[in-house]
């Protein structure tokens, strides 16, 4: 029963994902790629999400990653393609990044909430802890730019054009091990409420994924940083 149960919500989270892939082939592709500067091609739009190269089809909808260059791809998952349709498709005609970072329930458009994402952050901040070395490699590894704040800190950029900075200190005697994440202001010009989580439980997890492959030795640079747009989103 409770396998049964596990593939019925798998089935519902793929369902999910393709109608969203096929939402996507109502909204002006054009736009989409002067906004954000996407390159593209006749069959293909692409862009770039937590460290891999993704392509969306441009007549199916279906989004696909790779890590050497398309030559083999996958499909997408659940939050990565409501993620990708969620910024390409809805966000605001004129966002604009304000370079001042918050917490999630802080940023304009919220309404104060215990924090969904305090069991999400208490699962990895454990896992993150004791392992400093292999947490900075796969912050890198993601193209993240180092900070000065906390144990670990970096600016990562889930999207080449937004940015999320993370900053986790480890457990003592008095404290547990913390971790701390925050978007710039006005992320919800470019991502609804939700899609934010979607967003954070793809890095989060793509971050001990890293981890655990550098554990092993096999930890590869998957992300060209010189790929990265400036922040030309930025309020004037």
């Amino acid at each position: 029963m409770k396998e049964r149960l596990i593939k019925m919500a798998l089935s519902n989270y793929d369902i999910t994902r393709d109608n969203a892939e096929q939402r996507f082939l109502n909204y002006d592709q054009k736009k989409m790629i002067e906004k954000f500067h996407l390159k593209h091609d006749e069959q293909y739009l692409y862009t770039e999400f937590v460290g891999r190269d993704y392509r969306i089809n441009r007549s199916l909808g279906r989004i696909e990653w790779t890590e050497d260059g398309f030559t083999h791809v996958e499909h997408a998952g659940f939050n990565e393609v409501l993620a990708i349709c969620d910024a390409l498709c809805d966000s605001k005609e004129d966002c604009r990044l304000s370079g001042r970072f918050m917490k999630v329930n802080d940023l304009k458009g919220t309404v104060r909430s215990s924090g969904l994402g305090n069991d999400l952050y208490r699962k990895y901040a454990e896992y993150f802890d004791g392992r400093l070395p292999a947490l900075r490699k796969a912050c890198e590894t993601l193209g993240g730019e180092r900070q000065m704040i906390g144990d670990v800190s970096y600016l990562l950029h889930p999207f080449s054009f937004l940015p999320l900075m993370l900053q986790f200190w480890e457990s003592d005697d008095e404290f547990p091990a913390s971790l701390k994440l925050m978007w710039d202001e006005n992320t919800l010009d470019f991502l609804r409420y939700e899609t934010t989580y979607y967003v954070l439980g793809h890095v989060l997890e793509r971050l001990k994924t890293l981890m655990e492959e550098d554990g092993k030795g096999t930890i590869q640079k998957s992300y060209n940083a010189a790929m990265r747009q400036p922040f030309d989103m930025y309020t004037k």
